[in-house]
């Protein structure tokens, strides 16, 4: 009976805080999953688990946390979500390594200090084309929502009173129905020491409500796939050609309609990969060094109508109003794989509060980790991470109905056996025949360069999910939820981001795995 007693009292639920403008989404999954709110009045100070706001903590807020504390933004990472610190790190890796692989941004120029260059660009295009006019887009850096942006043909109609970026407007988008739209892809990154990143297999696809029409760029409803601004044309609630109703599909339908036309999504998805990979890396060996945090990230991708993605921009705090069905669908199951992905159980007791979480610095610093553990694979493999798109469990909680664990003889798989000569696709994973045309501006599956496929695996998953605070000597789990791990992804690369970040070393790895690819 005692013990019965001394069990009751010491068992706790986790605790979450949230400040006035945490979504509201974020607070209902984590009440249904079993989660206290926090209540300043009576508990301790240090008496929560995870922080969960908006906008970005001040750096003592990171120096000052506990163990068992964790805290949804990383310090720096606006490095990547400012639109003109992003260029200037795309840029700067392209020159530094001289490669292809940073081609996936337009042409861009950070204003006022690109101005001459932008310039002399605009003019020298517009002598090249003759009476063929180009097309450009101006977008405020720290703004978002599509507020202030302006897309123009002629200087006379470029006007910017802030630090802006100027882009090539992408004239041949992938229309859906003659709209053009874009996709957000939800990145979670577990740690920059050591870089370790997921992205989610489910996300959205966002339309333009009118007709894509360059002959008219003051539409912005035509140009433009923001739902904030879409939501108030007139079109949002017609029924569209092939689009349907309002803005938004999810990624699943997108990727369920491209297949339908015959076009190799797998090998689409692969190209995403790389792009979200290469440019997270950009900044990580810029980003301070802090434990018990994790970013999650809304990378806004078009493709175009030669089936390239194009990176638009990175959002921090990625919108998770829930305006729409798709929203709902997406954006819970989204909430609840973060936190399966980052914590390991949805409970723990207050006598193993500390010891529970492995006993990392809560320091923040600039400099290289400490050397991590031995090289070796410690979670069994999984089922093929690289199949888009993944399913969800009709179960409401998100730690029932976990898949059974692997045969004790596949637990000791190695990385390299998992990357060798095995089809990313699942035995069922046939692309369905159809007509050869996509539409007016859609091109089917044509040759074009392919991403490598970063994850392969055989045929099973984990009981647990991966915790971000894991040790840095083993690998990371493979999937938690709908989330799959995109990097590392084989034992070089795991070697280059643990002792220290080899940058070189992994871009070096990416080119071999493309050119295994071709070969």
């Amino acid at each position: 009976w005692q013990r019965k007693m001394n069990r009751r009292a010491i068992l706790k639920p986790l605790v979450f805080r949230v400040d006035e403008n945490t979504p509201t989404v974020v607070q209902s999954v984590l009440l249904e999953r079993g989660w206290d709110r926090y209540d300043e009045q009576k508990q301790s100070v240090e008496g929560w688990n995870l922080y969960w706001r908006t906008s970005a903590f001040q750096m003592a807020e990171h120096i000052n946390l506990k163990p068992w504390q964790r805290l949804n933004h990383h310090p720096g990472t606006t490095k990547l979500t400012r639109k003109d610190n992003l260029a200037r790190r795309l840029r700067h890796m392209k020159r530094l390594y001289s490669t292809p692989l940073y081609e996936f941004t337009p042409l861009t120029f950070v204003m006022p200090s690109d101005y001459t260059k932008f310039v002399a660009e605009y003019f020298r295009e517009r002598q090249a084309l003759g009476t063929k006019s180009g097309y450009w887009i101006c977008k405020p850096a720290e703004l978002s929502r599509g507020r202030g942006i302006i897309i123009f043909s002629d200087m006379k109609d470029f006007i910017f009173d802030e630090t802006s970026v100027v882009q090539k407007y992408i004239c041949n988008p992938l229309l859906v129905g003659r709209y053009k739209c874009d996709l957000r892809i939800y990145v979670c990154v577990t740690g920059f020491r050591p870089l370790t990143i997921y992205v989610y297999r489910e996300g959205i696809a966002r339309f333009a409500t009118e007709k894509f029409d360059l002959s008219n760029l003051q539409n912005y409803y035509a140009h433009l796939t923001n739902c904030s601004i879409n939501k108030g044309g007139a079109s949002y609630e017609k029924i569209k050609e092939v689009v349907g109703h309002g803005c938004k599909w999810t990624l699943s339908r997108f990727f369920s309609y491209l297949r339908s036309w015959d076009v190799d999504d797998l090998l689409l998805w692969r190209k995403i990969h790389c792009v979200v990979t290469l440019t997270v890396l950009a900044i990580a060996p810029l980003v301070p060094v802090a434990a018990n945090c994790f970013e999650l990230f809304g990378f806004d991708i078009l493709i175009d109508d030669n089936l390239k993605p194009w990176l638009l921009e990175v959002n921090y705090s990625p919108a998770l109003s829930l305006d729409c069905s798709t929203d709902v669908s997406v954006k819970r199951r989204l909430i609840h794989d973060v936190i399966e992905l980052v914590y390991l159980n949805g409970r723990r007791t207050e006598g193993r509060e500390h010891s529970s979480v492995p006993q990392m610095t809560s320091s923040v610093s600039r400099g290289k980790s400490n050397r991590g553990g031995p090289n070796t694979w410690c979670s069994p493999p999984h089922r093929s991470l690289s199949r888009f798109p993944g399913t969800h469990s009709n179960s409401n909680s998100a730690m029932e109905n976990l898949p059974e664990l692997c045969p004790e003889k596949a637990q000791a798989t190695h990385l390299g056996d998992m990357l060798r000569g095995q089809d990313p696709r699942p035995p069922s994973g046939k692309l369905p025949k159809a007509p050869s045309r996509l539409g007016s501006r859609q091109v089917p599956g044509r040759a074009f360069t392919a991403y490598t496929s970063f994850t392969r695996a055989p045929t099973c998953q984990p009981r647990t999910s991966p915790c971000v605070l894991s040790d840095q000597g083993k690998v990371p789990d493979s999937q938690a939820g709908n989330f799959v791990l995109i990097f590392p992804f084989n034992e070089a690369t795991f070697g280059a981001s643990r002792n220290g970040l080899n940058v070189k070393r992994i871009i070096q790895e990416m080119q071999k795995l493309m050119r295994e690819q071709h070969s």
